[in-house]
């Protein structure tokens, strides 16, 4: 995730977040006519939508589901990234392993004929403390790492990756675009060029296979996997979004609420019921990581929502990049208005 940008006006939120254990996600039924669309409940409002209308839309969808609050939250302007505390290493599904730094998390998908890793940490040093040794204390054998698939060109998901190549001869995955950063900036602890992620990509390892997406927005590069778990017996599928933070630049907005929007109809085809997320601060994820703790047994994964909760949690995203984009707009609007008049003063006073 980047760094935050200046402050803008915020979205306003429903009181309270709620509590999961309290609150066991949202109903179903209620999810389903929620899902029914931004639109709906953008309609008697003003034809042409401003960013406040759009960020009503999202809070009213997300209402005080803490997953979607958090998600709100991480996409509005200003953030500031909170650094948590590094939660143990958890096996948040039968086959899929967190292995996290607290504001930033690895997951490893385990597999019949090895690790597919998705991100690495910032360093070797987060990669040998939080990956490796998180490993070895949920009993998986870290030299069977075959595949580290970075998300995104950015420190924080790169950075212990050529580390594990090194050590286990994992081979590094990233898209071309992102490599093509990498070697044009050269950032500390950046891979060596290794592996191409194409667009719609199926990775097999052993009996899993994993689809690897370009999600372009984050970065130009950004890639979002949906790939298969399991829990107490059961089988869903799960998609990572690869990259949070909306973008500076307008355009570079709309091209990451153009992936939403894609990204979303891919999840519906795949079935997905599982959200997860690199940055667990945007999800609630280190606090269902949690309560997964305080019931391993649970028949009821908490990064279990539903395909309409998956669904839900892309519109909460679109609502508030078309938000986003809106507050540009506005703001530039605002902005030549203001050199309009100034220009004009300055005219009359020559």
């Amino acid at each position: 995730m980047s760094e935050p940008i200046t402050d803008m006006p915020r979205p306003a939120l429903s009181a309270g977040h709620g509590s999961l254990t309290r609150r066991r996600f949202w109903q179903l039924g209620a999810a389903a006519a929620l899902t029914a669309g931004s639109t709906t409940l953008l309609t008697g409002r003003a034809a042409a939508a401003t960013a406040q209308d759009y960020f009503d839309t999202a809070a009213e969808l997300a209402g005080d589901n803490p997953i979607l609050t958090s998600l709100i939250s991480a996409l509005t302007a200003g953030f500031s990234v909170p650094r948590p505390t590094a939660p143990a290493p958890l096996k948040i599904f039968d086959d899929v392993a967190v292995l996290s730094a607290g504001w930033v998390s690895a997951t490893a998908i385990l597999t019949s004929g090895g690790i597919i890793l998705i991100d690495a940490l910032n360093n070797p040093t987060e990669a040998q403390r939080y990956i490796v040794s998180g490993l070895r204390t949920l009993g998986a054998d870290p030299s069977t790492i075959k595949y580290v698939v970075v998300t995104h060109g950015h420190g924080d998901h790169f950075g212990g990756a050529q580390y594990l190549a090194d050590t286990y001869g994992a081979r590094v995955m990233l898209a071309p675009a992102d490599w093509n950063t990498l070697a044009a900036s050269r950032p500390a602890n950046a891979p060596t060029r290794d592996l191409d992620i194409t667009d719609g990509q199926e990775l097999t390892l052993g009996d899993t296979t994993v689809r690897l997406h370009h999600t372009p927005g984050h970065t130009r590069g950004s890639v979002s996997p949906i790939f298969p778990v399991h829990w107490q017996g059961g089988a869903h599928t799960a998609m990572l979004w690869g990259g949070t933070n909306p973008p500076t630049p307008t355009a570079d907005k709309q091209t990451y609420l153009d992936s939403v929007l894609s990204f979303a109809s891919r999840m519906s085809q795949a079935g997905v019921d599982v959200e997860l997320s690199n940055h667990a601060f945007c999800d609630y994820g280190l606090e269902r990581m949690a309560e997964l703790r305080r019931a391993p047994n649970t028949t009821a994964n908490p990064f279990v929502v539903g395909t309409s909760g998956a669904q839900l949690f892309m519109d909460v995203m679109e609502n508030m990049l078309r938000g986003r984009i809106a507050q540009d707009q506005e703001s530039s609007s605002s902005a030549a208005a203001g050199m309009a008049t100034t220009t004009q003063t300055a005219g009359c006073g020559c």
